[in-house]
């Protein structure tokens, strides 16, 4: 054979071996991997008993990650001192759970990794992997189940966790704020039922916890709570349903501070109504004081005169029911705010609404001669005034006609405040009604309803939009409704105080009942009726 046929069959046979190569496998990559990671086993294994030892290792037969371990991982009981789990951040074919905690002896602890562990490539989960040992002879298998929904919104948070306190000669009210609960689960972000698993035979609070800072103690500030009527014997065949609610913050008054000159804010949490500042520093026959809501914080504003010279501090005590408590405020000569006038809406106002002003300083004196209103037609509109002394706002009342426009002129020293500043310039203000036909209406028959009630539609989000007290059987109308989609909400107003009152764990008080109803659609120029039947 001559060299250039040799070198001919040499090549041929490389690119033969070449093309082969490049054929095998999918040119497009194939279908994509949908399928989770499987365990291939465990040491010590699964539901293991006796367990003596500080670590755990998960093996799967491909590589995996680990997601929101933080917000995935539960376990029950919880340790005081948390696990170390690994891979945090990387790939691996086991997961190593690393125990710190001195583990309780004859007790079953169960790791609920929710959907927390994905394969590498295509982050597919391995759903809700539940890791069980016990420190004794046997597995506790009793459980708890229910569902949870929100007191007052349609639907309720995720991540709520549901646990159980042990019900013995150390138990108090005070525990759900200082310990953890002996169980607890989750139900994470797609379902709203939960099954407390892996239980002991005993008396429990049952309770649910929006948990804001992720410590399993309720905060009343930030967290959301449910908690069954009484407590609850395991083993149990009933289901459950908790209410989650937000509780009212409980009065709290912060130490106060000067914010500029005779201006001292109060700070508080809870509700400021009846909330008393009184002053116990010496003052001046010639002194007086004024007290504003801040618009923007929950801040009550206390306002005084004269400018009180060679002191440094004042003493106030601020009171509300069980709460007393007397604070130091340092003050210093600083600039006093001075007087600017705000008003709302602007544009477009709605028939029911009034025409609101305010001011930076407390007002108080409104001259009502130097005001004048008109409408399109130049008519003079009659009005009304009212004022808010702590909101510091003037609203002006008058009749509204669809499709019309007005017009508010407020001569200069038309408003004085508390230091005896007055607007120097001339306000004028434009106001708009819409047409009837923009607005659509809604009429609602109540069947087998017991009065009273509070009606309200809401947006998606919640937010009531409109809503009315009812008291007697009769036909519901909401009329000048903007076009859109509503929700129907009806509280069960027990008491008749025309507001939704919510629970209170220390005081047993569980949040008024709430029912929802179907969604519906507000047209313009057009109204619906509707029939709502209690059950």
């Amino acid at each position: 054979m001559n060299k250039t046929l040799s070198n001919f069959i040499f090549a041929f046979i490389i690119g033969f071996v070449f093309i082969n190569c490049a054929n095998r496998g999918t040119p497009d990559g194939g279908p994509k991997d949908e399928t989770p990671p499987t365990i291939i086993k465990s040491d010590p294994e699964n539901y293991s008993t006796n367990f003596k030892g500080n670590e755990i290792r998960v093996y799967f037969d491909e590589y995996i990650k680990i997601k929101d371990l933080q917000k995935q991982l539960i376990i029950s009981p919880p340790m005081k001192t948390q696990p170390d789990v690994m891979p945090l951040g990387g790939a691996s074919k086991y997961i190593t759970i690393k125990i710190y905690d001195t583990l309780q002896p004859n007790t079953t602890y169960a790791f609920n990794f929710g959907n927390s562990i994905t394969d590498n490539n295509e982050g597919n989960p391995y759903p809700y992997y539940r890791y069980v040992l016990s420190t004794g002879d046997y597995i506790d298998s009793l459980s708890v189940n229910g569902n949870i929904v929100d007191a007052l919104k349609k639907e309720p948070a995720t991540f709520v966790n549901v646990a159980l306190y042990e019900v013995d000669s150390t138990f108090t009210d005070s525990i759900i704020y200082k310990e953890t609960p002996k169980y607890i689960t989750n139900t994470l972000d797609s379902v709203t039922t939960f099954s407390i698993e892996n239980l002991k035979p005993g008396k429990y609070m049952l309770m649910a916890l929006k948990d804001g800072n992720g410590d399993n103690k309720f905060q009343q500030k930030t967290d959301q709570i449910g908690v069954n009527k009484s407590f609850i014997e395991v083993p149990t065949d009933s289901s459950y349903t908790l209410r989650l609610f937000k509780e009212d913050v409980d009065f709290k008054a912060t130490r106060p501070r000067l914010l500029s000159g005779e201006k001292i804010a109060f700070g508080y949490e809870g509700n400021y109504k009846d909330m008393n500042i009184e002053i116990l520093s010496e003052t001046p026959p010639e002194f007086e004081y004024r007290v504003t809501k801040d618009p923007k914080t929950d801040t009550l504003n206390y306002w005084y005169k004269p400018r009180l010279k060679e002191v440094d501090s004042l003493i106030f005590k601020v009171s509300k029911k069980e709460f007393e408590k007397e604070f130091t405020a340092r003050i210093s000569e600083q600039k006093r705010d001075t007087l600017i006038i705000s008003s709302e809406p602007s544009g477009t106002i709605a028939y029911s609404e009034d025409f609101k002003i305010s001011s930076t300083t407390p007002l108080l004196n409104f001259d009502n001669s130097k005001i004048t209103m008109m409408d399109k037609d130049s008519t003079a509109v009659d009005f009304t005034t009212d004022f808010d002394t702590i909101l510091n706002t003037y609203a002006i009342k008058f009749d509204k006609v669809e499709d019309n426009n007005y017009r508010i002129e407020i001569l200069p020293e038309a408003f004085e405040d508390f230091f005896g500043d007055k607007n120097k310039d001339t306000l004028n203000y434009s106001l708009r009604t819409r047409k009837a036909s923009d607005f659509g209406y809604a009429r609602f028959t109540l069947i087998n309803a017991t009065y009273p009630l509070i009606v309200q539609l809401t947006d998606k989000k919640g937010d009531v939009k409109v809503e009315q007290f009812v008291d007697k059987s009769e036909p519901i109308d909401f009329l000048n409704l903007d076009a859109g989609m509503y929700s129907i909400r009806i509280i069960h107003d027990t008491n008749g105080n025309k507001k939704f009152d919510t629970g209170n764990y220390l005081k047993k008080i569980q949040p008024e009942k709430v029912s929802h109803f179907q969604e519906i659609e507000i047209r313009a120029d057009w109204g619906i009726e509707e029939t709502l039947t209690f059950r």
